[in-house]
């Protein structure tokens, strides 16, 4: 990582390169407390120019802050930014109980002094400029993501025969109600979309509530804009999921929230099986923590 540095910024002083963490694709570095640096696990040079080009046209699509690019190695599939300001949202949540607990009810999602009503407002404005992107200006920068319900709902079922007695008893007929349903019809149109807006890649302000950074758009794709929804449906509760509609400027109809639910409790399943499996423990929790207002109407 230094010598790569050192190629990149030769008058930079490296002070301090500490590994961050990692997910299935990426590792992630932390250089000076200035700089993130995360650098693929398989190398694909054209997947990292074109993010590096995504990125920039986001800069110019969203009203929130995002990761300015200071140099990338295409051969290493690597990016280095500049560090936004704030603290991971998913520090903020209530994930420090188990599913039930009645000290913290499942209509609850952001906890401390964090105001829902603020973060509600930034998202719905944030999503309805992304999502506002016209896609056909973004296939050269982003996939096409199509993949089809009934096979998400294929490999939810497969994740939870893996994951079954790690789900408190009182819970699974719930996950298993939703396994047993027919999945929801495609969509019938695909926009821009961040699609992996978990709590962990929205940045906030600890002290005034107010969202300073969306990171990671490494899996930003052409898709069902119900993907974006979903996570923060999964990751912040159905109150705040609610008030974000207010604030969105296209039309959210009925089939709409129906794959939104559905992708929501597909993705909680999936965190679930990662994190029990080869992933951090903190997505597992998460997801337990997650599980009753994901899979309640």
């Amino acid at each position: 990582m230094r010598a790569l540095l050192a190629r990149h910024l030769p008058d930079y002083r490296v002070r301090t390169v500490n590994r961050l963490g990692h997910g299935l694709d990426n590792f992630v570095y932390e250089v000076n407390d200035e700089l993130l640096v995360r650098r693929s696990r398989v190398a694909d040079p054209q997947a990292n120019r074109q993010e590096v080009a995504r990125l920039a046209a986001v800069r110019e699509l969203s009203p929130l802050p995002v990761p300015e690019v200071v140099f990338a190695d295409d051969e290493t599939g690597t990016i280095a930014y500049r560090k936004l300001p704030g603290t991971p949202l998913n520090h903020h949540l209530h994930d420090n109980h188990q599913p039930g607990d009645p000290d913290h009810p499942h209509h609850h999602g952001v906890g401390g002094t964090l105001d829902p009503a603020p973060l509600a407002e930034q998202l719905g404005t944030f999503l309805s400029a992304i999502h506002g992107a016209i896609p056909g200006t973004m296939r050269d920068l982003a996939p096409l993501d199509v993949y089809p319900a009934p096979t998400l709902l294929q490999d939810a079922a497969l994740d939870y025969q893996d994951v079954a007695p790690h789900v408190p008893e009182q819970h699974r007929s719930l996950v298993e109600h939703f396994l047993s349903e027919a999945p929801p019809d495609e969509p019938p149109s695909l926009r821009f979309c961040h699609n992996d807006l978990g709590a962990e890649h929205i940045l906030v302000d600890p002290q005034t509530g107010t969202i300073t950074g969306i990171i990671d758009w490494t899996d930003a794709a052409i898709t069902d804009p119900a993907h974006d929804f979903a996570l923060i449906y999964r990751d912040l509760g159905p109150d705040l999921f609610t008030r974000t509609l207010t604030h969105y400027e296209f039309p959210v109809t009925k089939q709409d929230r129906a794959r939104i639910l559905f992708y929501a409790r597909c993705a909680l399943i999936e965190d679930l099986a990662y994190g029990l499996s080869t992933g951090p423990r903190h997505y597992a929790d998460a997801a337990l923590a997650h599980l009753p207002w994901t899979f309640t109407d």
